[in-house]
């Protein structure tokens, strides 16, 4: 008599919507600095184990349909690279809904052919540089934050002292975590010692100026902040039920605290 053996299922089988979704949430909206998923972005997901490997079909969603095509773009790029990452995974079709240049983006995306492949001349910069404007705002916001929560904790401590604080007289938790990560995503210093308020290249302030850079990174915050309410509201507006896929953040808490990011540079043909 031949034994049988149970061989272990696939992972594509085992693959849900959740997995998918959970990979989503390292796709961050680039100027709102916030996770699609968290922000409701995500219209359905679909997935259909295979022999080979899964087939996952994602439809994201923005608040208006004169989105930036190149912030829609990214989001729709990353997606389609966040998802296929995932072990078990052989076919990802990712399309952008209700949007004026959906039939563009999808038609790029569904070719593999890259943001300048998809807008051609109207591709003035690239997704990289894209990337790096607006994790830069992000680390600018972070910054802000984190040095906002020392002056709220210490009455004694000046808006014109916040030049000489550095990363290590922050309190712990998930404001100063979510610095550091940007921090890191940057190439900037992480130890102990940095400055905490310097500029995209790493480098702090004078003295004099010290107040002036506090109050561009407040604002920047407060920008960055302000569209992502305004968004979340026009999107439940454009589509009734979509508040129910949206996760507000607690009080105080970092934008997307909860989620990685993705790398500067991810797949890009030219």
């Amino acid at each position: 008599m031949t034994d049988v053996q149970t061989r272990p299922a696939p992972r594509a089988s085992l693959l849900a919507a959740e997995d998918i979704r959970l990979a989503l949430s390292a796709v961050q909206d680039p100027e709102l600095d916030e996770p699609i998923t968290d922000l409701g972005f995500v219209r359905s997901i679909d997935v259909s184990p295979g022999t080979a490997g899964a087939a996952v079909t994602v439809h994201l969603r923005l608040p208006t349909s004169f989105c930036s095509p190149n912030f829609a773009y990214l989001m729709a790029s990353d997606s389609k690279d966040a998802v296929a990452a995932l072990e078990g995974v052989a076919v990802v079709v990712v399309e952008l809904d209700d949007h004026h240049d959906s039939g563009l983006i999808n038609a790029g995306l569904a070719a593999d052919a890259g943001y300048r492949g998809t807008f051609g001349h109207e591709a003035e910069d690239s997704l990289d540089e894209l990337r790096w404007t607006f994790r830069r705002k992000a680390h600018t916001a972070a910054m802000e934050r984190s040095l906002t929560e020392l002056l709220r904790a210490d009455r004694g401590l000046a808006e014109a002292d916040v030049g000489r604080i550095r990363l290590a007289d922050l309190p712990p938790g998930h404001t100063k975590a979510a610095l550091l990560r940007r921090r890191e995503a940057l190439g900037l210093p992480l130890e102990p010692g940095a400055r905490v308020l310097v500029d995209h290249r790493g480098l702090p302030y004078p003295p004099d100026e010290v107040p002036m850079a506090l109050r561009r990174a407040r604002s920047t915050r407060i920008s960055i902040d302000g569209n992502a309410h305004f968004c979340r509201g026009l999107l439940r507006t454009r589509y009734a039920g979509s508040g129910a896929d949206q996760n507000e953040r607690p009080e105080g808490a970092e934008p997307g605290d909860r989620h990685t990011l993705l790398p500067i540079t991810v797949k890009e043909n030219a």
